[in-house]
């Protein structure tokens, strides 16, 4: 008997060494080809690329191919539009509005490649987006959709989750004044009515040319259908206005004058520009930017027949970190 038992932990032994094998050379995950742009909740990855007026902008959108071995060949990646999912997007987002709607970035604004190759023992690589954005409305949501296209030959394979295999790109250009600025010092009016004043948290701006930004007046917000007829635009000068050089003159208007009967009111508008090294964090740099400007408004659209006015006092003001340990600007600035 006791021979019997010594015969089956010697074969056990045996039929354990035979089944076992370099498991931890195999591969445990596959290769998978995928972006590495994570979207927001609206299903977008914001893409900030700064403006040139007479220039290209270069921006690099990483590919990473995954897996628990190193990539051993060359993988060629074949990349394309993804118009369908734009448009599921939009639905989903904005239901029939379309005047919401994520607008196709148009080809005359970019340029890219068809394929980009991730060398063998390389796992990531990044696509050469060219941006030439001059002259581009930002009252329009611009969206560059890109997607990972299928190899026919079976050289790559594609990552299945939605967020990896595409990148939603939402174009934002910015200048050296553009961004969210805080609005709790800037009193909205609404015909007169001083004892109950509109203040908003945060007010966005968005880029016109490299010294013009422009916001939404009034009540208006990029949500509106109507906010290309509010308009307001502010284009920064180097002329002082003060004896010490630290105002310099804002110049302010709208290109809908005639049915919002948009005025400047009140004295000179001006901006100042203040910056400082960070005492804890000395790679930081933070610049303070304030307007001061006061403008009135008619609301000719919200009630048929019936214009509403709007009148603003008080500043606006911006605070931009800028980490100068990384070289590439538009991830240098902390948005």
């Amino acid at each position: 008997m006791k021979k019997i038992y010594n015969l089956f932990l010697v074969m056990t032994a045996l039929m354990c060494c035979i089944s076992c094998n370099n498991e931890w050379e195999d591969e445990q995950y596959e290769h998978l080809v995928s972006f590495k742009a994570v979207p927001n909740t609206e299903g977008v990855s914001w893409t900030y690329v700064r403006y040139k007026e007479d220039g290209k902008v270069k921006f690099d959108l990483p590919v990473i191919v995954s897996g628990s071995t190193p990539n051993a060949e060359d993988r060629t990646v074949r990349l394309g539009l993804d118009l369908d999912t734009l448009d599921y997007l939009n639905r989903e987002q904005f239901g029939e509005r379309e005047n919401l709607y994520y607008r196709l970035l148009e080809d005359k604004y970019y340029s890219m490649p068809e394929t980009i190759t991730i060398p063998a023992g390389e796992s990531q690589v990044t696509i050469p987006i060219e941006f030439s954005l001059a002259g581009i409305d930002e009252a329009d949501k611009w969206v560059l959709p890109l997607q990972i296209l299928e190899d026919p030959t079976g050289n790559y394979q594609i990552n299945p989750h939605k967020h990896y295999k595409r990148a939603m790109l939402r174009i934002a250009p910015f200048n050296d004044y553009s961004g969210v600025y805080s609005g709790n010092l800037y009193k909205m009016i609404l015909e007169k009515d001083t004892a109950n004043s509109l203040t908003f948290d945060t007010y966005r701006s968005y880029v016109v040319d490299e010294e013009t930004i422009f916001f939404y007046a009034a009540t208006r917000d990029v949500d509106y259908l109507d906010r290309k007829n509010y308009k307001v635009f502010v284009r920064f000068t180097d002329e002082a206005i003060d004896l010490l050089n630290i105002k310099k003159k804002l110049e302010i208007w709208s290109d809908n004058t005639e049915n919002n009967n948009f005025k400047v009111e009140g004295d000179q508008p001006y901006y100042t520009i203040d910056q400082e090294w960070d005492p804890v964090k000395p790679y930081l740099r933070h610049i303070y930017i304030t307007l001061s400007f006061a403008y009135s408004i008619e609301d000719y659209s919200s009630v048929p027949g019936l214009r509403l006015k709007y009148e603003t006092e008080g500043t606006l003001s911006m605070q931009r970190d800028l980490n100068t340990l990384i070289p590439d600007e538009d991830q240098q600035i902390q948005w």
